[in-house]
């Protein structure tokens, strides 16, 4: 089967849309380009594949009805203009498909419902029972919450990691580029690269920066996603929104990048790529080792200093004597818990304090070697 096939034949596909793609020139929603989309998500669900669209767009249609021009700098603004703008995004898709007699749902998400283990299974549960049900699920950040500590960053990102939660075939990025180019594509002789089968076939590209006033992601953005995507086994194609029907007729069109890992669900995934680490543990060689070669979980025994202020359930990264990140995981102790129990065993911890303290800094299962 050709990599484009994969896309056309998919069993289950997650579709990313940008801002750029979805609004005018005010910033409000431009309907004709959002009916083009519906229809052609429609036609392809109506022939039996399984699609969630991760649709940005919440902001930037909320900038129109709050009299702002461009996309606020500031959090609190952004989160209002997501508040305004939310709904009106879902009520032009809710409308759109229901003209094909598609019922749609919306999930919000921030980075911290997906990486704690009992909010993962539940967003995995909730997005495969919404499919079961043939319900085609919008999936957004939750901009109107989200924080910078708990910020995926921009929608590309998410877009491969849901593609990976659901165990999807393929991943289609769109945007107002219709490919990845061996240069900037407004430069004359800039060509399209059409397959990507791995980092160091695009290692000489300049990649572009941001995109749109409206959006916040780039060029750099979505290949970053395909990387996510790619490393868990998901097809992933760049293209326009314009050409999203020859894309999912599995033409000639954009870039597709091949699978470099095999897929399989692994909330450890989510953990390296969606999550910002909110201190350091700097651990001794020995916690070294037993974290990457012997896969053992992190003890108070092989730590010895802790850096920054978190929480018990935050993400920490763990790095070597000399600094360096090897692992990052959930913590089960505060910053101001630890320190007292540095460079001693479990045993002696339970005995001294109770058998609370006879548990892991890190276990195993919540952590991933970087």
């Amino acid at each position: 089967m050709s990599p484009r096939s994969v896309i056309s034949s998919a069993r289950r596909l997650v579709v990313k849309v940008g801002s750029s793609s979805l609004t005018g020139v005010d910033g409000g929603i431009d309907h004709a380009r959002l009916i083009a989309l519906v229809n052609a998500l429609s036609h392809q669900q109506l022939r039996g594949t399984q699609i969630v669209l991760v649709s940005s767009g919440a902001i930037a249609a909320g900038l129109h009805p709050l009299g702002l021009t461009t996309r606020p700098r500031d959090l609190a603004t952004q989160q209002a203009a997501a508040s305004v703008g939310q709904g009106a995004l879902l009520a032009a898709y809710t409308q759109g498909f229901a003209a094909h007699e598609i019922t749609v749902g919306q999930v919000l998400l921030t980075a911290d419902d997906v990486t704690r283990r009992t909010h993962y299974a539940n967003a995995r549960r909730t997005l495969e029972r919404l499919l079961d049900l043939r319900v085609l699920p919008i999936v957004n950040e939750n901009d109107t919450v989200a924080t910078s500590e708990i910020r995926f960053g921009d929608n590309d990102r998410l877009a491969a990691l849901v593609a990976h939660l659901i165990d999807a075939d393929a991943l289609v990025l769109l945007s107002d580029v219709d490919a990845l180019y061996d240069g900037p594509p407004s430069r004359a002789g800039a060509q399209r690269i059409p397959v990507v089968g791995g980092p160091e076939d695009i290692a000489h590209v300049e990649i572009g920066g941001a995109g749109s006033k409206v959006g916040t992601g780039g060029m750099a953005t979505k290949i970053e996603a395909a990387r996510i995507a790619t490393a868990a086994g998901v097809t992933t194609t760049i293209t326009a929104a314009d050409r999203v029907i020859e894309v999912l007729r599995g033409e000639d069109v954009g870039t597709v990048f091949l699978p470099v890992g095999r897929r399989g669900r692994s909330r450890r995934l989510w953990l390296e790529h969606a999550t910002a680490a909110r201190g350091r543990l700097i651990v001794d060689d020995g916690a070294v080792q037993a974290l990457t070669h012997r896969k053992k979980s992190l003890l108070p025994a092989g730590i010895t200093a802790v850096e920054g202020t978190f929480h018990d359930g935050d993400p920490v990264d763990v790095c070597g004597p000399d600094g360096t990140p090897v692992a990052r995981g959930l913590v089960n102790y505060a910053s101001n818990e630890l320190p007292t129990l540095l460079g001693r065993s479990t045993k002696e911890l339970a005995k001294a304090l109770g058998p609370a303290y006879e548990r892991e800094v890190i276990h195993r299962d919540d952590l991933v070697v970087l």
